[in-house]
């Protein structure tokens, strides 16, 4: 069975411009301004586990959304049903929810000149015909190489293989009505090690927009074992204070907790550690980091943000300092500040390099300390920095790895931990919406035995 094509899903995405404009002119007609988001996601999901198949799944998701706003009172619906008589009923529940909600000075829709009322093409959809049977393949040969891969290797978590089209559309009564497409494919394996009675686990995955960009299954796979066999026999340390490198994908929510602590909505109800730092230097004078929303084929690239306001290249940290909180219009408003277009999240935060010689060189660096690859838990305080995770990696000497360890616990301040970091390494993890290389901390409190 051929998944949809792109002549399909034009055909469709014409379909929910329709309904988008219908929902705004039945608002309209009622005298409310009003805006109406559709996203709809349709494709394959196929998983596989010791090489036999064990889930086929078609999805074709997707609903509208209306927020109307009746003065300063606002009402939302929604429906999944795209009749012009269920659009005009959810409207009609918008508004009657609207009359009874409490006024709000800083509700409304984002202001009509920050609109994106011109489309920029992102080349985020790229068809590929993949039916059941190579979907299938895939996820069995990605595992066959996993199993395979080391002798270690007792048992699979399973492998899995994506393949997902997307349809956007944002409409407001400023005029704004724009839509895109998009496509997402993803490889994964997941397989379990052994030594004596112990047993580890470790996965790998690849995600592209383009499947002709996916690593291959036999990439995913070895490096799936390779990863679990790594970890077998693991030691606890005794407590210590000593340098901490977090591995790229790890560093990747180091920096998500700068961008939480930054958000307006954290900011105007004074739950930030970085309250009122705009401006100033909250990172070594070397670090950077850069938005760049516009790159082509990237998972977080987007022309507008949720709101419908056109993103733009950003400064987030520039010689370590705070260039930016990230804004919507209502925390904008709440702050007396306008909207930085991050309704809905951030896009592609590059954060720039200052060493060369990717990993290695950062351990050799470090001389002795923790190489960490895993986060378990969380114990994090937005409001005071306090920051303690369970993890588990790699103990490091004269930078080369010993043996892994586990069953650890690093903690500090990020406040601390952010003016602590020493080098970002150029390891780029570019699965992510944070683009970064592994980060070196000079020490971090870590709690063993």
């Amino acid at each position: 069975m051929a998944l949809t094509t792109k002549q399909e899903l034009q055909q469709q995405e014409e379909m929910l411009r329709e309904a988008v404009s219908s929902a705004l002119s039945f608002a309209k007609k009622a005298g409310a301004t009003a805006e109406v988001a559709v996203t709809k996601v349709a494709g394959l999901s196929v998983s596989t586990r010791l090489e036999q198949t064990e889930n086929i799944e078609f999805n074709n998701d997707g609903a509208l959304g209306i927020s109307v706003y009746l003065g300063k009172r606002k009402g939302n619906a929604s429906t999944s049903d795209l009749q012009p008589a269920s659009i005009q009923q959810a409207v009609e529940s918008a508004l009657a929810i609207a009359k009874y909600t409490s006024e709000d000075d800083c509700t409304g829709l984002a202001d009509k000149e920050m609109m994106a009322f011109e489309s920029i093409d992102l080349d985020l959809y790229h068809h590929a015909e993949i039916d059941v049977d190579q979907a299938v393949q895939l996820a069995i040969e990605t595992e066959h190489h996993a199993l395979n891969s080391d002798e270690r290797i007792v048992n699979s978590d399973g492998a899995t293989f994506n393949s997902h089209s997307g349809i956007r559309v944002y409409g407001n009564t400023h005029g704004m009505l724009q839509s895109y497409l998009s496509s997402r494919y993803s490889l994964s394996c997941s397989v379990i090690s052994a030594y004596q009675e112990q047993l580890e686990r470790d996965y790998e995955y690849t995600i592209s927009r383009q499947f002709n960009q996916l690593a291959t299954p036999e990439w995913v796979g070895k490096q799936a074992g390779l990863k679990a066999v790594e970890r077998l026999n693991p030691r606890q340390l005794a407590t210590c204070e000593v340098p901490v490198i977090f591995y790229n994908d790890v560093a990747t929510g180091l920096i998500g907790h700068l961008a939480g602590a930054i958000s307006g909505g954290a900011l105007y109800r004074k739950s930030s550690f970085l309250q009122d730092k705009l401006g100033e230097q909250i990172l070594p004078n070397w670090f950077a980091i850069s938005e760049r929303p516009h790159l082509l084929q990237q998972l977080a690239s987007s022309a507008f943000d949720s709101e419908g306001v056109r993103t733009e290249n950003r400064e987030i940290i520039t010689d370590g300092i705070l260039q930016t909180y990230l804004l919507t219009s209502y925390s904008g408003r709440k702050l007396g500040m306008q909207t930085t277009g991050h309704a809905g999240g951030i896009h592609n935060w590059l954060v720039k390099p200052n060493r060369t010689g990717g990993l290695d060189a950062l351990l050799k660096e470090m001389g002795t300390g923790l190489l960490v690859t895993e986060m378990l838990g969380s114990a994090i305080n937005g409001v005071t920095g306090e920051y303690s995770r369970g993890a588990a990696g790699f103990w490091v000497e004269n930078g080369e790895i010993c043996y892994p360890v586990a069953e650890i616990t690093i903690a500090g301040k990020l406040q601390e931990m952010y003016q602590n970091m020493v080098a970002v390494a150029d390891d780029i993890e570019h699965r992510s919406n944070i683009q970064t290389g592994s980060i070196l901390l000079d020490k971090m409190k870590v709690s063993g035995q």
